[in-house]
């Protein structure tokens, strides 16, 4: 019997790291979306913040517009648009210190998914807090650890 497909939200560090440096520690996650035992999602603020980082001076990675849209068509071939709008779930959510990072946690929830990959600290600290969450909040190396490409050493909340 096949294993459902472990859903994912990614945050905008994550997705540069995909997309533009290239970073190997993806592999793992990487290899589990070709081989379909993951699969990516996004909405339309997740997307916006994506978009307006690609415009960033990123030193020898600064892209071009036309190699931003070229990051943006790839991100759209990876990931599955989630239907704009919270769920109302949201309001349950803890807060993050970093209000602008917010939107990745409703992205998470919305998506119902398994693991928001996030780099960032705020974020991670939620994940290792007390309050309940309906999803793991991992670093990219801690999904990859895993023989089955996701974290069996993070305890779900």
């Amino acid at each position: 019997m096949r294993r459902p497909l472990l859903r994912l939200v990614l945050d905008t560090n994550v997705w540069l790291d995909w997309l533009v440096f290239g970073e190997p520690s993806l592999a793992p996650l990487k290899a589990a979306v070709a081989e379909r035992r993951a699969e990516i999602f996004i909405d339309a603020a997740c997307a916006a913040e994506l978009e307006r980082v690609l415009a960033y001076d990123l030193g020898k990675h600064s892209l071009d517009p036309a190699a931003q849209a070229a990051c943006l068509a790839e991100c759209r071939r990876i990931a599955q648009p989630l239907q704009d709008g919270k769920p109302a779930e949201c309001a349950s959510l803890p807060r993050c210190t970093d209000p602008a990072d917010q939107v990745f946690l409703e992205a998470a929830l919305a998506a119902r998914a398994d693991f928001l990959v996030t780099k960032d600290r705020a974020l991670l600290e939620l994940g290792r807090g007390k309050r309940a969450i309906p999803f793991r909040i991992v670093t990219p190396d801690a999904w990859g650890q895993s023989p089955d490409s996701g974290p069996a050493c993070v305890s779900r909340y």
